[in-house]
Parts: structure tokens; C-alpha cells; sequence
């Protein structure tokens, strides 16, 4: 199996799986052509990747490029036991399946339907400093990614560089595609998600590799700094 696919088999305490099987490779190749009622679901089982495991540990210590701006491997014990005792608001992947709605649904805007396949496509791929394959990715890394390959958008490597890459947008004005910021390492930025709705961002977790998480959990809510549009009106 590539580094960095998933598949739905159990899955050992390091990540690793404990037998084969794979998943359509960029999750919603199949979606097109699914039946009426379906598609959802099956996105559902896409977004349960997440919890199926990858093919390596969802986080790699070892990096591509030293970032020393948003290098949460330095803090990387103290993130993973904030996260373990105040992330109280887990995300459910049926719950962003229902947000987000299945690619091919009749109106949805073209580019919003090729940011989600993007986002969706890299659910599970380990956390890695200073990634941006699916090797792993981290939190920069990722958004940066997503952007080039679904809006054709070259944003800035680093986190910081990426928070003044637009306009700030007050949280309740938050939107599909705006960037959330947060402060997990006492330097601000340090960390970045791209906003869905309904409090749901996706990023490349250091615990958990690429996922959902919500703005409403503790952990976020008190380390939210702030937000910026980089997509078109």
C-alpha cells in the first residue's frame, strides 16, 4: 500500500493496520455515479477513514523542512495532553458529511465542490513537519495544498505568512473556505484550519493527523486567534 493511504482495517495503538483493504483512492471518485440517497453515506464512510487508520503512525517525527514559526513537534507531549483533557467537542464524521453535502449535489458551487473533494481526499494522512504529500502533512502544509489543488490558489508556506494572506474576518462572519488561526505553542500564529461551517474546520491535527475538529471545543474556542478570507467574493 502507498505511504500515507488508508484503509478500514483495525488498527493497532501506533496507527499501523493489522490487515488489508483499501478505500477508492481520493474518496469521492465514486460519488458521481452513486445512486440517489447513497452519496452521503458513502461520504460518510469516507470521512470514517479518519478513525480506520493509516499505514503509518499519524505522526511522524522526522520533518522536510525546519518551520520554526508553527513547530508544534517542540511541544508536541504538552498539545497531545491539552487535547486529551480539553478537546470536549468531538466531531462526528456523519455530522460533516450532512454539512458539507456529497460533490455532484445539484447547485453546489464548483469550487466549493473541488475544496471538499481535496479536504476529504487527505482525511487520515499523518502529521508531519514541514509536509505537504501525503507522506504527511502538517498544519500549513495542508492548507496550503488543499488551496494550490482545489481553487488553483499558491497561498504562503508558513502559518504566519498565511495569516496575513487576507482580510480578517470576525468569527461570526466566518464562511466556507476562510483559514482559522490559533495559538497552541505560545506563539502567535501556530496553528491553521480551513473553515467548512456550523464551527467545523479541517486541519492537520498533531495528534491526529488530518481531521475535523470544532471551534466549539474548549481546546479550540480558548486558543482561536483569528481569521482570514483568502477566496474571492
Amino acid at each position: 500500500m502507498p505511504p500515507g493511504a488508508s484503509n478500514c482495517a483495525p488498527t493497532s495503538a501506533d496507527g499501523r493496520t493489522s490487515s488489508g483493504g483499501s478505500l477508492p483512492g481520493g474518496g469521492f471518485a465514486v460519488l458521481g455515479s452513486c445512486p440517489a440517497g447513497f452519496c452521503t453515506t458513502l461520504l460518510v464512510a469516507v470521512l470514517l477513514a479518519a478513525g480506520c487508520g493509516s499505514s503509518i503512525p499519524r505522526f511522524m517525527g522526522e520533518h522536510d523542512a525546519p518551520l520554526r514559526e508553527e513547530d508544534e513537534t517542540r511541544h508536541a507531549e504538552r498539545i497531545r495532553m491539552e487535547l486529551a483533557t480539553e478537546d470536549d467537542h468531538p466531531v462526528r464524521p456523519d455530522s460533516v458529511a450532512s454539512v458539507l453535502g456529497a460533490p455532484g449535489t445539484a447547485g453546489m458551487d464548483p469550487q466549493r465542490e473541488r475544496l471538499i473533494t481535496e479536504v476529504v481526499s487527505y482525511i487520515g494522512v499523518p502529521y508531519r513537519r514541514g509536509g505537504t504529500t501525503r507522506r504527511g502533512f502538517d498544519c500549513s502544509g495542508f492548507v496550503s495544498t488543499v488551496f494550490a489543488g482545489g481553487a488553483g490558489l499558491a497561498l504562503p508556506r508558513s502559518t504566519r505568512a498565511q495569516f496575513d494572506a487576507g482580510p480578517e474576518v470576525p468569527r461570526p462572519e466566518l464562511r466556507f473556505g476562510d483559514l482559522v488561526f490559533f495559538n497552541t505553542t505560545g506563539a502567535v500564529p501556530s496553528h491553521v484550519g480551513i473553515y467548512l461551517e456550523e464551527d467545523l474546520f479541517a486541519h492537520a491535527s498533531l495528534s491526529e493527523g488530518v481531521t475535523f475538529s470544532s471551534l466549539e471545543s474548549s481546546y479550540y474556542r480558548k486558543r482561536f486567534v483569528g481569521a482570514r478570507r483568502v477566496l474571492a467574493d
